[in-house]
């Protein structure tokens, strides 16, 4: 049965039914996915005051020796100037700090402070709680290796046709 609500002459379907549902397109699947879950993160993190953006900044600097912001757009799919602001409001908060790079001084690099730590600790928590949820839906482990195989054809498949 699908449920509606609303909006002007049309009914809108639910997530989940119709063409929100598996017969819907897959790249708005995906995308509907992606929304969900950043809607998710974002509420998960919204009393430590970050955002999915920054919690994904945290982990890639927390992650990667001598990243820079340039390093930190590509490797989040977000522009520089994006990450110019997430790094600035990071930087200003003591989660991170920026320094010249050792062999190339005009670069600056970004490193996690002690509380980047704490904070990306805090955040893993809450995240690792939405991966469990996400986890939930596969009936087994290779359904799950299947989905994440499937995903990295995606992206790298699509990277290089672009």
């Amino acid at each position: 049965m699908v449920k509606t609500r609303k909006l002007g002459l049309s009914p809108i379907p639910e997530a989940g039914e119709a063409k929100r549902g598996k017969s819907g397109y897959l790249a708005y699947l995906l995308r509907q996915a992606n929304a969900a879950v950043r809607l998710a993160l974002d509420r998960a993190f919204a009393d430590l005051n970050v955002t999915g953006p920054q919690f994904s900044a945290l982990v890639m600097v927390g992650a990667y020796d001598d990243l820079s912001s340039a390093d930190l757009a590509r490797l989040s799919l977000l522009t520089p100037q994006t990450v110019n602001v997430i790094v600035r409001n990071l930087e200003a908060r003591g989660a991170i700090t920026r320094r010249p790079h050792s062999v190339h001084g005009r670069i600056l690099v970004l490193e996690i402070t002690r509380e980047g730590r704490r904070l990306l600790t805090q955040c893993r928590q809450r995240a690792d709680r939405i991966e469990a949820r996400l986890r939930a839906g596969f009936a087994t482990a290779a359904e799950e290796d299947v989905v994440r195989r499937w995903l990295v054809v995606v992206a790298t498949t699509l990277a290089e046709q672009a």
